[in-house]
């Protein structure tokens, strides 16, 4: 299918309610500025983002989505070496449920984080819970936080380096997280007038497209909305691919950069590293089917 390029939008944006560098303010000012259409901002696990984004007033020019990207596990039987997440769209900030569940992820993600540094001290790399709060007062502290103090302490020379050396998956400072079962994420976000999307399937490094058809399929069974089939690290053969599972499953198509500020200062807003694009026809797409009734089968016992 051949969108215009002369619209594109964003659907994937971090601020620093989580592990963004721009506020949800400065995001709408450089979104207005890119001249996108649309954007969401989905921080992870906080609605925060999206709170203060609609507290600052969205510009006339722009189109917005409530937004969070939940992390999440896998369906039982399915394994992934990248992170598992679920973004949920067009939801209910005020909702009692995805609230409440997201105040108990972010609480694992708190406690995770002294894990780290103590690993991190036995590697020899002295960083304290007081020294990582005064350097980021606000929003939720990660992993990312993390290696930007390690890279202003000169421990590692780069954001990149800190993840694949110590505290990526796998390596030595890493430390496991609570995730939701990905059929109770789906549910929430439903509960919550949303729409659930798979994040970034490129990242999950499944075996084989079969398999990972064969994921998408219990993930729908599960009530799953949709696929992010754009995103920058797709290669051409990926969103092709992507693309064509979603129409032939019946799945919402959305898009974004999982732009950071200048936690990645190689990904602008809208545009990635400048040749990437996502048409605002896969937005009008989006809120054409908002008000189809739901198939979820999951429930928050699951």
């Amino acid at each position: 299918m051949e969108y215009s390029q002369s619209e594109r939008i964003d659907l994937h944006i971090h601020s620093t309610a989580s592990d963004g560098s721009l506020c949800p303010s400065e995001i709408l000012n450089r979104a207005r500025e890119l001249n996108l259409k649309a954007i969401a901002i989905t921080d992870h696990d906080t609605v925060e983002g999206s709170r203060a984004a609609l507290r600052s007033g969205i510009p006339d020019t722009l189109q917005f989505l409530t937004g969070v990207e939940i992390s999440a596990g896998p369906p039982r039987g399915f394994s992934v070496f990248g992170s598992f997440h679920i973004l949920g769209y067009d939801i209910q900030l005020d909702h009692p449920v995805l609230n409440e569940t997201l105040k108990k992820q972010q609480e694992a993600r708190r406690n995770r984080n002294p894990q780290i540094l103590e690993r991190l001290y036995g590697l020899g790399f002295k960083i304290g819970m007081d020294e990582l709060l005064a350097e980021f007062p606000d929003g939720q502290l990660g992993r990312p936080h993390i290696a930007q103090l390690m890279v202003r302490k000169g421990f590692v020379q780069s954001i990149n380096e800190a993840f694949d050396e110590y505290i990526g998956k796998a390596k030595p400072a890493y430390v496991e997280k609570f995730r939701l079962n990905a059929s109770t994420a789906i549910d929430m976000i439903h509960q919550a007038g949303g729409r659930s999307i798979l994040a970034h399937p490129s990242i999950l490094k499944i075996q084989n497209r079969e398999t990972f058809e064969a994921m998408m399929v219990s993930l729908k069974e599960m009530g799953l909305s949709g696929l992010e089939t754009y995103y920058p690290e797709h290669t051409r053969e990926d969103t092709a691919f992507f693309c064509d599972l979603a129409k032939r499953h019946g799945l919402l198509m959305t898009g974004g950069t999982d732009f950071h500020g200048a936690i990645n200062p190689d990904i602008e807003m809208g545009a990635g590293n400048g040749s990437f694009f996502v048409p605002y026809e896969l937005y009008e797409c989006f809120m054409k089917n908002r008000q189809t009734p739901f198939q979820s089968k999951a429930s928050l016992s699951g």
